[in-house]
């Protein structure tokens, strides 16, 4: 599994990217937003990926934050969403939106994006709205129960590939975070996060 790419912004399409990482071009689709953080062919970049397999294509996924990845995983675990639709909401909206949209169940603003119609929004409100809970910033407590970005995301993104809901997630790392204060490492976090997630 390839959990991001640091390297070289070698080409930038309307939805893709290519990342050069020592001589080898990765093709990751991404985001309106993604794209435009990017910066301009030569820079130095890294993205978080996520990684689409099905029979007859592996396709890589880049995104500007370990949030919007987290996100497109959530967006993509709803009936009827794809890759190209999730990629389409995280281009119009910021992940703070979607979550803003989903908490008041504004399925109008999901809508506006390409291939998103009434009916698919809707369900993208319904679906999602007891699963983002605190894990990505719903409601007021979220602030305070998020963990920081860095570190702490990567950890409960970790917690997340191996299948705890993202409001458990969220809770152990925050848990772990406080306790092992600032500069903690990835692996002691994911280690004692798991611990206090199994209690």
């Amino acid at each position: 599994m390839i959990a991001h790419l640091t390297g070289k912004l070698a080409f930038s399409g309307a939805d893709h990217a290519v990342i050069d990482v020592g001589g080898v071009g990765y093709l990751v689709g991404a985001s309106a937003k993604t794209l435009e953080k990017l910066g301009i062919t030569g820079d130095h970049v890294t993205v978080h990926t996520e990684m689409l397999v099905s029979e007859d294509s592996i396709r890589l996924m880049g995104f500007a934050s370990a949030e919007e990845r987290d996100w497109f995983r959530l967006l993509t675990s709803v009936q009827g969403v794809g890759a190209k639709v999730a990629l389409a909401i995280l281009s119009i909206l910021a992940p703070a939106e979607v979550q803003g949209a989903i908490a008041r169940a504004d399925s109008a603003m999901i809508a506006r994006a390409n291939g998103v119609g009434p009916k698919l929004a809707q369900r993208i409100c319904n679906e999602l709205k007891d699963k983002a809970g605190v894990a990505l910033g719903g409601g007021a407590e979220a602030g305070a129960a998020a963990p920081a970005a860095g570190a702490a995301q990567d950890a409960v993104s970790a917690l997340l590939n191996l299948g705890f809901k993202p409001a458990e997630a969220s809770a152990a790392v925050k848990a772990a975070d406080d306790e092992l204060g600032i500069g903690a490492s990835l692996d002691a976090l994911v280690r004692l996060a798991l611990r206090k997630a199994a209690k």
